[in-house]
């Protein structure tokens, strides 16, 4: 292609005019997101191509995930160099690759974090696809959604209930789903007290459910606007991380990367009360004491990832008790901004970065 041809194509599939390059993020170097340098430079990139199986996607919006955090800062390992994150995607189908039939062009749907699993491995094949050795990630072993398009296998994307706008729909394919899961390990009782540590994008989720189910839940987090935020949204106390709740915990959640929290957690439980730990990177856990901290039958449980059945089984309960996050919105060329608001702590809610009109 010469320097007069113009860098758009018609796809052979849809009117839609889709061009050969798009605005995307890319991971330069991980390191901090608030150092002297960024790890992160906004360039342009080819638009992806979809494979046998795949869809290409328009994106209309992309949560800013505290995972993606970690991606970019290098808690996690690289995967793919000079990668897009992202993995809180809404978008609408625009080109199908071969062998694709689930969605039609100009489809909503919704791209989460895991993208592809073997189906073959003995975790796939009992129904837990979330630990096979072998699963892939939008975001982390693939180009995510900090992008103006994206590539999905049509078997682990979701179709997005009519209730919610791309914006708002966003962040219930990642923080809401994982939430979900999280919130089912914990095995929270009818009627019972939940805590939860640290009250960014899930945390508000699982809150809104576990409170429409009856059930009491007190924050324990570190920001000062989070605490309030948690409170107007109806929990019925709100302390610091390191705070012991007003009564016992039936169960508790802990969405902070700091094994620090243990401790603290595990002794505010009742007998025979569940701890679950939701995020994919924490710090060590230290020394705890038996009788204080694990004796009584408490437990100590971990979430990974998350299946596609969570996925729809969340989506289908957030559609029916309309669970709508709390969104601040960012352009696509403010991604850096809105990770440095995540690292803070203290979100209301969560961020969502606005790529198109869809």
């Amino acid at each position: 292609m010469d320097a007069n041809t113009t860098k758009e194509q018609t796809s052979k599939t849809t009117e839609e005019t889709i061009p050969t390059e798009m605005k995307a993020w890319e991971i330069v170097k991980p390191g901090s997101i608030n150092g002297d340098v960024s790890p992160l430079r906004y360039t342009t990139k080819p638009v992806p191509q979809p494979k046998r199986g795949e869809v290409l996607v328009k994106v209309i919006a992309c949560g800013v995930c505290h995972t993606d955090l970690h991606v970019t800062e290098g808690d996690l390992p690289v995967h793919k160099e000079h990668l897009t994150p992202g993995h809180e995607i809404v978008g609408r189908v625009v080109k199908m690759g071969d062998e694709t039939r689930r969605f039609k062009l100009g489809d909503r749907i919704g791209i989460p974090w895991l993208r592809w699993t073997c189906g073959v491995c003995e975790y796939c094949r009992s129904g837990r696809e979330n630990l096979c050795p072998n699963s892939l990630y939008t975001g982390w072993d693939h180009d995510g959604g900090y992008a103006e398009y994206v590539t999905v296998p049509e078997g682990f994307a979701y179709r997005i209930p009519a209730r919610f706008d791309s914006l708002t729909a966003a962040p219930l394919l990642c923080a809401g789903i994982i939430g979900y899961r999280a919130y089912e390990r914990a095995n929270v009782p009818a009627g019972g007290t939940l805590g939860l540590y640290g009250f960014g994008g899930s945390a508000h989720l699982t809150a809104q459910i576990a409170m429409k189910q009856g059930i009491e839940v007190h924050v324990l987090t570190r920001g000062e606007d989070a605490r309030k935020f948690a409170l107007q949204l109806g929990a019925a106390s709100a302390r610091g991380t390191y705070d012991m709740p007003p009564v016992k915990l039936d169960s508790a959640i802990n969405y902070t990367p700091v094994g620090d929290v243990v401790p603290k957690a595990m002794e505010a439980l009742k007998p025979g009360g569940t701890l679950a730990m939701a995020g994919i990177h924490s710090t060590d856990i230290p020394q705890m004491s038996y009788p204080t901290h694990i004796f009584h039958e408490k437990n100590l449980t971990s979430v990974e990832s998350n299946t596609r059945r969570d996925g729809e089984e969340f989506l289908t309960l957030a559609d029916r008790l309309n669970i709508h996050p709390e969104v601040t919105e960012y352009p696509l060329a403010k991604a850096d901004e809105a990770l440095k608001y995540v690292s803070r702590g203290d979100i209301r809610g969560a961020c969502v970065l606005r790529v198109s009109e869809g």
